[in-house]
């Protein structure tokens, strides 16, 4: 139990800002291209009330690391923030524009994975002695939780901004097609979690990050 609210306490800075900028992100590029949805329900911000789900952020995490803990593992940590909204309808190019504004999480959570490396090495050159472990291992879980979430959201599977990337590259007839498995989102992503598929897809990606954080921190 200690090592998980100690994991609870290092990573929440990364988790909320990693969510938080991601689905600012959305709801910023949307306004770029024409729909300013998410703006006008201030959604477009850094405070991450705004995007916080009582029920994917707070509650399923909750359920799950007291699961893990009664049963002596971490536990499987799975979750969700508030999507922003975005009437694609309203925007330019709304077919290639999606593709923008299903990138635009993604392409945040990538930025934030190399700024938290570069904090490492800020740390490691600067950072005293006695904060060094903690700081560290915040850079640490910075990028490890940015890389999972950037993999996470690009697989091709609705509604994940994977899925939006897939239906605005298909050619419309097929694209309508493809935006029926929408419905089938949430069996399909519990298939995905618990069936193992997403561990296997998220090697590769925590092999990248910790490549990254070593060669940032210089060891």
């Amino acid at each position: 139990m200690t090592d998980i609210l100690r994991s609870i306490i290092l990573y929440a800075v990364p988790v909320i800002l990693a969510i938080t900028l991601h689905e600012a992100a959305h709801g910023y590029v949307a306004r770029r291209l024409g729909d300013n949805t998410a703006w006008v329900l201030g959604r477009v911000t850094l405070n991450p009330l705004k995007h916080i789900d009582p029920v994917g952020t707070i509650l399923v995490p909750a359920i799950l690391l007291a699961a893990g803990a009664l049963a002596g593992f971490g536990g499987v940590m799975f979750g969700w923030a508030k999507p922003v909204p975005v009437n694609f309808s309203r925007l330019r190019n709304p077919k290639i524009d999606m593709i923008w504004v299903a990138l635009a999480g993604p392409a945040s959570n990538l930025v934030q994975a190399l700024l938290w490396a570069a904090a490492a090495k800020l740390v490691v050159l600067a950072a005293p002695s006695a904060l060094f472990g903690p700081l560290i291992e915040i850079c640490y879980g910075g990028i490890i939780v940015n890389l999972v979430l950037m993999a996470f959201n690009l697989l091709p599977a609705l509604p994940l901004d994977g899925g939006r990337i897939v239906a605005g590259l298909l050619p419309w007839r097929l694209s309508m097609k493809y935006a029926e498995t929408e419905r089938y989102g949430l069996i399909i992503l519990a298939v995905i979690i618990f069936s193992g598929l997403f561990e296997y897809v998220a090697q590769p990606v925590l092999d990248l990050a910790r490549w990254l954080f070593f060669a940032a921190a210089g060891s």
